[in-house]
């Protein structure tokens, strides 16, 4: 829609913005850093609205807190353009000049009325009607989400809902506005930015792309394929079927963090060989057959690049202990290997490749990041990097407004499955515990996974605050205790990710996925719960039922 998959405004201008919509965000755990400039805003008088099926801390400091459904999002959006169209609140200069699709937009989003949106989001008709005609009103408005947008099976969709708002009010291009992805760890924009995708080379350079190809052919001295690679998901299905033999995993544990991860072991067992480079034993690397011992953050020359597409020197401060060695380092040292006979000495060496082929970095150097950040992109030497992307014009000249029609969830409830698990992150915990999982003070604050269930649930299911109970879904269960809160609505319960040994919550979760990148439905499956004795029961009850059943065939 608009080109570019990153912060299209920068970190420093929250705190100015007049109008923030934080959706699917739990920000004041998942990116504790950013919530303040958020806090600082509504300090300074800016209205903040908070969406979210959960009710997080960050509705504490809002001025509307708006519960929505899980995986109704669509809806909201298209009601929130209905009446910024309707009542003529959107930028019609803005519109005429820089979009493309008005009139097609206009046409589907009639019935999606605040309404209709009321009926499938749970959100008052009266609060969505308000709502966008603050975010209309306002003299620039921010948006900002996280994976609670893009976990979805239809992730791409929702993003795209949220970009036709900003589109319709002018709200790219200017400071305090946009549409701002958070990322979820510290490096991802980075990694992207490098070509860690599929169908991107370097810089978000398309494989396909022959000019771009060719300046990387002539870089490395070799011929590359134009056919865009494939996704984890994809690769998985794969492994399984025998068709990917052997495989690299570099700083991932995916037998905790993939979705359905019971089948990412079945695919991992069925290699022929796995290689994991990581800083810890994890439970990936334990099932490797070749483990590289990597250098941690700390231990490290190089750079990263935030989510507000900053690229930042890191600089090392301790040596990697015993025989660890930075990832560059490995990684170059395989290439030789293999008969790749570039080598390198520095990253900075590293840095100036990527930067001479790759024109949104042109003109970063080593020494201009000695001084201090700079955001993407950055053509030439002399240029200070920008702050706010999409001034003048969109990668394809206009932004264009997308009609986008609501769907349901992958996987609903039904009288078997009749909750929904949806999954996230804690403040003190990060991830799967790989790193915090380490921290003696991290474990007393945390000490274990729990269930966060509505008293409503709790009270129907006869269950004690603390109790232990079985998490089951289509694809497996966990054993934890349960913690009786409001934080979560009726019918939908919560769990991290973060205690893999004792608690492996992604073995329930659903690789059902977004068909655009692949990207499962973390933020819901249908789950049941029972209690432990429950299911004791349940066991001898199936078990008699079997041996009944033999010794009926056997008499017979």
């Amino acid at each position: 829609m608009v080109g570019r998959g990153a912060m299209s405004n920068s970190i420093a201008e929250l705190k100015e913005s007049p109008f923030i919509l934080a959706t699917g965000t739990n920000t004041t755990e998942t990116h504790p850093v950013i919530a303040l400039k958020v806090k600082k805003a509504v300090s300074n008088g800016s209205k903040l609205v908070v969406i979210d099926p959960r009710r997080i801390e960050l509705a504490n400091f809002s001025h509307r807190y708006m519960q929505i459904k899980i995986g109704t999002d669509i809806a909201l959006y298209n009601a929130m353009s209905n009446v910024i169209i309707n009542e003529e609140l959107y930028d019609k200069e803005y519109v005429a000049e820089r979009t493309g699709g008005f009139e097609e937009l206009k046409h589907f989003i009639r019935e999606y009325t605040p309404q209709y949106a009321e009926q499938i989001t749970g959100i008052p008709s009266e609060d969505i009607i308000a709502t966008a005609r603050e975010y209309a009103a306002a003299d620039s408005a921010s948006i900002i989400y996280t994976v609670g947008i893009t976990e979805h099976s239809c992730g791409v969709h929702n993003v795209q809902s949220l970009t036709n708002l900003a589109l319709l009010t002018g709200n790219f291009g200017v400071t305090g506005g946009g549409v701002n992805p958070l990322r979820g760890q510290n490096n991802v924009q980075g990694a992207g930015d490098a070509g860690c995708l599929p169908n991107n080379l370097p810089g978000y350079q398309r494989v396909g792309d022959d000019a771009a190809r060719a300046n990387w052919e002539k870089e490395w001295g070799v011929t590359l394929d134009p056919n865009p690679g494939v996704t984890k998901v994809t690769a998985i299905d794969d492994m399984i079927l025998g068709r990917m033999r052997a495989l690299y995993i570099m700083g991932e544990n995916s037998l905790a963090s993939d979705a359905n991860a019971g089948k990412t072991r079945k695919a991992l067992e069925a290699l022929e060989i796995l290689v994991v480079q990581d800083i810890f034993l994890t439970q990936t690397a334990e099932l490797a057959d070749v483990v590289l011992p990597a250098a941690g953050f700390g231990e490290v020359d190089g750079t990263f690049a935030n989510s507000e597409r900053r690229v930042q020197r890191v600089r090392k401060a301790v040596n990697p202990p015993g025989v660890a060695k930075p990832d560059w380092q490995i990684i170059s040292e395989l290439g030789e290997r293999f008969g790749y006979k570039k080598k390198f000495n520095h990253p900075a060496e590293i840095w100036d490749e990527l930067a001479r082929n790759t024109p949104i970095l042109a003109g970063i150097s080593y020494d201009r990041l000695d001084f201090q950040g700079i955001q993407w992109p950055c053509p030439t030497s002399d240029h200070p990097g920008t702050a706010v992307l999409h001034t003048d014009n969109f990668e394809s000249e206009k932004g264009y407004l997308m009609p986008i029609p609501h769907v349901g969830i992958a996987e609903p409830t039904d009288e078997e499955y009749p909750l929904i698990l949806t999954t996230g992150r804690r403040r003190a915990t990060y991830h799967t515990g790989t790193q915090t999982g380490r921290s003696a003070g991290i474990e007393l604050l945390v000490p274990h996974e729990w269930v966060e269930i509505n008293p409503e649930d709790a009270d129907e299911l006869k269950l004690d605050d603390g109790e232990v109970v079985s998490v089951i879904s289509r694809r497996g269960r966990v054993q934890s205790p349960i913690m009786i809160t409001e934080k979560s609505p009726p019918g939908v319960i919560f769990m991290s990710f973060h205690f893999p040994n004792e608690t492996p919550t992604n073995v329930l979760t659903t690789d059902l996925h977004d068909p655009i990148t692949e990207t499962p439905e973390f933020k819901a499956c249908a789950v049941k719960i029972e209690k432990i004795a429950q299911h004791h029961k349940n066991q001898s009850d199936k078990n008699g039922t079997q041996n009944t059943n033999q010794s009926l065939k056997m008499a017979g």
